[in-house]
């Protein structure tokens, strides 16, 4: 997987298509003749992407003052020292692949020591280190999440209902907003279902109308999987052929998440499990009357995390999500 004048290359499907698989696999990126030995590595069971550097005697590895980057040193056969870069990060890891290339090009063809090509990548990634892209991993796999409901919606109310109940974008507490109840829905890529919960609002239902909740999990998902820009054309797709009139509000609620047709896309996600459904009492949460009980009823904005992993589902559901797909 090397070439010494254009740099090491190593695909994102190639490394997606082992996630997917929860497969470890190695790729040297330095010539077999060549040092320090250089390797991309995918462990853990295809759960974690590291580059290891091999070290020279009585060299340390560099240090990362940075919370999404470990630097740690391993033992490998033959005595062999390597350092070895992971990310703490999990929503990080596409990006965090093309990072570990760019420190990989330096030491490779440019013949940099690891730490001058770690300082050199993390100075030219700051954009990465220090903000979010303009669409981060959470809201896309979010609105992955947000595209599979309305689907599903689709399939019992048809289109025209299903994207006008869509009401998160506007700004309203609940993502969907049917008839007679609404619902909810977070998605995740951790391994439990935590969730991070904005406001008291998100979770208290509106005065006359049940709330539910619906926790999804993706994984990504390798060449079965799909990415947030073929959902979307999937769902942009039903919706001219039967419900047109509601196409513009359709592609309004899409700009709004943050979605563009010209931001680069190529992660592919698949459902981990089947979707939790659950009544919004059901949901550990903070609520008005508790908030007034603890004497905090002077707080106006919160931001916390609910964790609803091993929870049976709420009887009752209005909407059957067993069997979810992303569109």
């Amino acid at each position: 997987m090397t070439d010494t004048e254009t740099g090491p290359s190593l695909a994102w499907s190639t490394v997606e298509h082992y996630l997917g698989e929860g497969q470890s696999a190695s790729y040297r990126l330095s010539a077999a003749d060549r040092h320090p030995v250089v390797s991309y590595e995918i462990g853990d069971g295809g759960r974690d992407i590291a580059l290891f550097v091999e070290l020279a005697r009585n060299q340390q590895p560099p240090r990362s003052s940075l919370p999404a980057v470990r630097i740690d040193q391993v033992a490998v056969a033959k005595g062999l020292r390597m350092a070895r870069i992971r990310t703490t990060q999990v929503a990080l890891m596409r990006d965090f692949h093309d990072m570990l290339l760019a420190v990989a090009d330096r030491i490779v063809t440019r013949n940099r020591s690891l730490d001058r090509a770690f300082t050199e990548t993390v100075e030219g990634w700051s954009s990465l280190l220090d903000r979010p892209r303009e669409m981060s991993v959470e809201r896309r796999i979010g609105l992955l999440g947000e595209l599979s409901l309305m689907t599903r919606l689709a399939e019992t109310y048809g289109w025209g209902t299903a994207v006008t109940a869509w009401t998160g974008p506007y700004g309203e507490e609940h993502d969907f907003a049917l008839g007679d109840f609404d619902i909810e829905v977070k998605t995740t890529a951790t391994e439990r279902r935590r969730h991070v919960i904005h406001g008291i609002g998100q979770l208290h239902p509106t005065p006359g109308r049940p709330l539910w909740f619906a926790s999804l999990r993706l994984t990504r998902g390798g060449a079965g999987g799909r990415t947030l820009a073929e959902s979307v054309q999937s769902v942009r797709a039903g919706v001219a052929d039967q419900a047109p009139t509601v196409m513009a509000r359709l592609d309004s609620a899409l700009k709004r998440s943050g979605w563009s047709p010209d931001r680069q896309d190529d992660e592919r996600w698949s459902p981990r499990d089947e979707a939790l459904v659950l009544a919004a009492e059901s949901v550990p949460r903070l609520t008005p009357e508790l908030l007034a009980a603890a004497a905090f009823e002077r707080i106006s904005a919160v931001r916390y995390e609910t964790d609803v992993t091993g929870l049976p589902p709420t009887p009752g559901a209005p909407v059957d999500l067993s069997g979810l797909r992303l569109p």
